[in-house]
């Protein structure tokens, strides 16, 4: 990972100062010059590929899971898995229905859900203990295993065309969030304080376990300090929280997902946390909260671990209803740097940003080098773009935050309350923010800025009328 990184922040860095810097293999002349954006997709590109798993076959009825749903079938998933771990393998899922607990994947496994098969999960909150080692809103615990888990492994897959479906409903899971606990908050928040507070104190994460009683939901599919992964092809519905999570992850991919989860409580679609080189593509997202979150811990926690995400692409996704198309934060205290969302489609009057940053003084963090392009919103609810230093606790802390080097090109929306949505502080203004070749139609105000150094509008339309301006406010 270091040598990567490494050559990113170099690619980046020099390009940043006006440099070209030529691919490998490629001459240093003015034909094989990019722009950041340009560069930094193709870097990434060239480095995120799939993981290669045999092929060989297990089927999970030969080891005695129900194709009915009418019982269990854990016991037999895990053996199937155990079985095609030994020399790498597919673990099948024929056509039918399976109920089962939690799966815990292992190296060189591909869990692959055949057309026609639906894997449901358990309601019984007991088939996800024991507790594992995991993350939960950006802080280290023991809780509840993810519906589908994989801890330190490598070469390891979801594929295939049916469907994974949580279960999460109004009487399970969600209610954690959604229901009063008489005290002002609702059924999570004592132990959400708890955790919190744990982290804040500097417990031991060995003694922030919070087994058989926490009402902390699990995320559906999480990859903990993991590498060369892949989820492809598959449907996932009715998620507790997160659904896709690869935590302290590299050389992850998501392509041709379908992440539908539109009622659920945070269910945020792909959420990568201090994981570097990601590619999310072809897919479609329906989700509660945001659509894409990039993160990196919360906190104190975040600075204890202290690992950014970094070198994500975004490209060719669709995008429906949620909080945020691609969203930074609001968990992004160990930085956030190198992302570039390109050629995707958000489209939905329940969809309320297109681009969005969340952040506080608790949080801290930096983000910088986002490259925001070719997106085309014909409809959104909010703020086409939004970045806010106000979120949560708001300036309550003594981690400043910086949001720089944010690039948008190319961008046209229709609809909204705002084009632009700038909040940053006066010691930490939202710093050079680029808008160019874009236009923003039919917004209800034009531009909320606040504490904005270096805003360069070129060649920008804004419900008609026309920019091609720097502009300093507050800063």
């Amino acid at each position: 990972m270091l040598r990567l990184r490494t050559r990113f922040l170099a690619v980046v860095g020099a390009l940043a100062l006006g440099f070209a810097v030529p691919m490998s293999g490629a001459a240093a002349d003015p034909a094989h010059e990019r722009s950041p954006g340009d560069q930094l997709a193709k870097e990434i590109t060239n480095q995120v590929k799939p993981p290669r798993i045999p092929a060989r076959p297990f089927n999970v009825v030969d080891f005695g899971a129900d194709p009915t749903g009418q019982r269990e079938s854990t016991a037999a998933i895990a053996e199937a898995i155990e079985a095609a771990s030994v020399k790498g393998g597919t673990v099948i899922f024929p056509e039918g229905e399976f109920l089962t607990g939690a799966i815990h994947l292992r190296s060189d496994v591909n869990l692959h859900v055949g057309e026609g098969a639906t894997v449901r999960f358990s309601q019984d909150r007991e088939d996800y203990l024991p507790a594992v080692h995991t993350r939960w809103e950006g802080v280290e615990l023991y809780n509840y295993s993810p519906f589908i888990y994989a801890k330190d492994v490598t070469n390891v897959a979801i594929t295939g065309s049916g469907t994974l479906d949580g279960q999460a409903d109004e009487d399970h899971w969600w209610p954690w969030k959604q229901r009063s606990n008489g005290h002002g908050g609702v059924i999570e928040t004592e132990d959400r304080d708890a955790l919190f507070e744990m982290a804040e104190s500097g417990v031991p994460v060995e003694q922030r376990d919070f087994g058989a009683d926490s009402k902390l939901r699990p995320n559906f599919v999480q990859f903990y300090n993991s590498s060369n992964i892949l989820v492809r092809d598959v449907t996932l519905t009715n998620s507790p929280m997160w659904m896709i999570h690869p935590v302290l992850s590299e050389n992850v991919t998501v392509d041709n997902v379908n992440l539908d989860s539109p009622n659920g409580p945070n269910s945020d679609g792909v959420d990568p946390e201090s994981s570097e080189n990601v590619v999310i593509k072809n897919s479609r997202f329906n989700n509660g909260d945001d659509c894409i979150a990039v993160k990196s811990g919360r906190n104190a926690d975040g600075r204890r671990i202290d690992v950014p995400s970094e070198n994500i692409l975004v490209h060719d996704n669709h995008m429906r209803s949620g909080h945020g198309g691609v969203t930074i934060g609001s968990e992004m205290t160990g930085g956030v740097r190198n992302v570039v969302a390109e050629n995707n489609t958000m489209s939905s009057p329940n969809l309320d940003r297109a681009l969005r940053v969340k952040t506080n003084s608790v949080r801290g963090g930096v983000v910088e080098h986002v490259y925001f392009r070719s997106n085309d919103v014909p409809e959104i609810g909010g703020e086409v773009i939004r970045v806010n230093f106000q979120y949560e606790e708001g300036d309550a802390g003594e981690h400043t935050p910086a949001v720089r080097d944010i690039n948008i090109s190319d961008v046209h929306s229709v609809g909204g309350e705002f084009a632009l949505y700038l909040k940053g502080y006066e010691r930490s203004p939202v710093s050079d923010v680029t808008v160019s070749d874009s236009s923003f139609s039919e917004v209800g105000t034009p531009m909320e800025l606040e504490h904005v150094r270096n805003l360069r509008l070129d060649d920008v339309d804004i419900n008609g009328e026309h920019y091609d301006e720097t502009v300093n406010e507050g800063a």
